[in-house]
């Protein structure tokens, strides 16, 4: 088995890619998806959540506003590193028990862990490769005001909350340049998700001899 971890930057089409990559047989560990369960409402993270920053993010039914909290982190790095530093431990958790399922069931499998934070967070060191999906910081921030219709200052501050695009650049195996068609991405990925298989072809059969 190979663990590659697959990130990118606010509105360069990482989704889009990590969906290529599961039609091509990799198992997606999705970050943002198991973060969202983590902090689901009376679970630890959210009791910490709610403690820190008080019941006014706290939707009628209890659940986290998350558009309410994600107004308070993107403008301030310093409650921003309170949150990841609440959220980040319980996601990694989550992650590893989902790696050692697929471990034990699918030995041989490649396992994309598709994490927004790879290297904010310093999991990336975790990785046996680095998978980056690219778009430059203009395509970023015109695609991000189209999708979510955010102003310009807004989208700025977004996209200034994450590592800038090109110091990631060079610290990925692959990069995935998703600024053409989806066809042209889709190429690209099959390229890479090629790589990696063989990668972990070569592990397993290392492993069993």
């Amino acid at each position: 088995m190979i663990i590659a971890g697959l990130t990118g930057g606010i509105a360069t089409g990482k989704s889009t890619v990590s969906i290529c990559f599961q039609e091509q047989g990799a198992v997606i560990i999705d970050a943002d998806r198991i973060a969202r369960e983590v902090v689901g409402k009376d679970l630890p993270a959210w009791r910490e959540i709610r403690d820190h920053y008080g019941s006014t993010i706290l939707l009628p039914g209890g659940e986290i506003d998350r558009e309410k909290l994600g107004r308070i982190v993107f403008h301030d790095p310093r409650q921003r590193a309170v949150l990841n530093r609440i959220v980040h431990p319980h996601v990694f958790k989550e992650m590893d028990n989902q790696v050692r399922r697929m471990h034990r069931r699918n030995p041989d499998a490649v396992v994309i862990q598709d994490v927004p934070l790879l290297i904010e967070s310093g999991m990336h060191t975790r990785m046996a490769k680095i998978i980056l999906v690219y778009a430059p910081n203009p395509v970023q921030l015109q695609r991000l005001m189209n999708r979510d219709g955010v102003s310009e200052a807004d989208a700025r501050a977004r996209i200034s909350s994450q590592m800038d695009i090109e110091e990631k650049r060079h610290l990925a195996d692959f990069v995935i340049d998703n600024r053409g068609t989806r066809q042209e991405t889709r190429e690209q990925t099959r390229a890479v998700y090629d790589a990696l298989k063989r990668m972990a072809d070569s592990e397993y059969d290392r492993k069993s001899t």
